[in-house]
């Protein structure tokens, strides 16, 4: 027996029977030879750990665009958060934990640069429309790779797809990434809200802290223990009404107090303009994509999901260099 072998008959042994295993997955949509030491969802996590769209997170935008210090959250410190949450709870229900880490890894690779401002500039001009969650799931289908993609199994990609509110992923791993998406941000945003002075603590809906907790730490351990308590020996992933509640509330809280009208959110327009800008532009000028994306075209993709893909692609800085680049005149030299 080799290490996937005896590693897939842990799993079987130890996890709980609800669980996603790796010898039970509905495989890839490419065949291919097992690892002798890896089952195939932790062959996943390690795809997306080492592509080029998970790097680039690390230079999109979270909530505060182009933030001066070095302490708020980006794409890829939300994108670890929600790892961290997802594995806590799988691992305290038994459930796959290599699973869930990469869905959690995964969920957020096709985000546009300046957050959900670049999302909503690409949704309104694109003409097949664009939401994160599908761009996600063209990234590792389609742009990794030099166009080939990841090749993940079905469970990884049903995961990342179906991540937002709305979704209903096929695995209670799926599940938890989904919830713990709600548990990171939610709070990791509060924390970043009152650093950049948009909320003070006080302000906060104090019946539902008072039922979630005074700190960041206290909330994603209540809401953690919540989770497992309720969802311990049972097909599901659930959460008590009163702690759902709580959560709920102060989300819509969030919404109506930093993600649609504050200080954070002043430079989004200028942030939607320059991502339409860019578009119209490389619509017009498709000759100018880098060279994987006029393959992609020959190959038969569509000139509108192609430039959206090279837009999406884009960090902030990358984002605003281009704009320059294209639209600022240089200063003249004398040569």
């Amino acid at each position: 027996m080799n290490l996937r072998e005896h590693q897939e008959a842990f799993e079987a042994e130890y996890l709980s029977p609800y669980a996603a295993l790796s010898r039970n997955s509905k495989g890839r949509e490419v065949e291919e030879p097992e690892c002798d030491i890896r089952p195939v969802f932790q062959r996943d996590r390690d795809r997306i750990l080492h592509s080029k769209a998970f790097r680039r997170l690390k230079h999109k935008t979270q909530v505060f665009i182009s933030p001066e210090g070095d302490h708020y959250r980006t794409r890829l410190t939300h994108t670890l958060e929600v790892s961290q949450i997802s594995r806590t709870i799988a691992r305290a229900l038994q459930l796959n934990e290599d699973l869930t880490e990469a869905i959690a890894l995964g969920h957020d690779l096709g985000h546009t640069p300046f957050g959900h401002a670049g999302e909503y500039a690409l949704d309104k001009i694109c003409p097949q429309g664009f939401k994160h969650y599908e761009q996600s799931l063209r990234v590792v289908e389609r742009l990794e790779n030099k166009g080939k993609g990841l090749n993940l199994t079905f469970e990884v990609k049903d995961g990342i797809l179906n991540h937002p509110s709305k979704g209903m992923p096929t695995t209670l791993e799926g599940k938890i990434v989904r919830v713990s998406d709600k548990i990171a941000y939610i709070n990791h945003d509060i924390d970043d809200a009152v650093r950049g002075r948009i909320l003070a603590a006080e302000d906060l809906p104090r019946p539902y802290i008072e039922i979630l907790g005074s700190t960041s730490s206290k909330r994603i351990s209540s809401m953690i223990h919540d989770i497992v308590r309720h969802s311990a020996g049972k097909d599901d992933i659930l959460m008590g009404k009163e702690m759902e509640e709580a959560m709920r509330e102060t989300r819509k809280f969030m919404f109506e107090n930093v993600y649609m009208e504050s200080k954070a959110k002043e430079h989004e327009d200028k942030a939607k303009n320059l991502l339409t800008q860019l578009y119209l532009y490389f619509k017009e000028n498709t000759h100018l994509l880098p060279v994987e994306y006029l393959e992609m075209m020959d190959e038969g993709d569509e000139e509108d999901r192609v430039v959206a893909d090279y837009i999406a692609g884009m960090t902030d800085r990358y984002a605003v260099r281009k704009f320059y680049e294209i639209f600022v005149p240089a200063n003249w030299k004398e040569v």
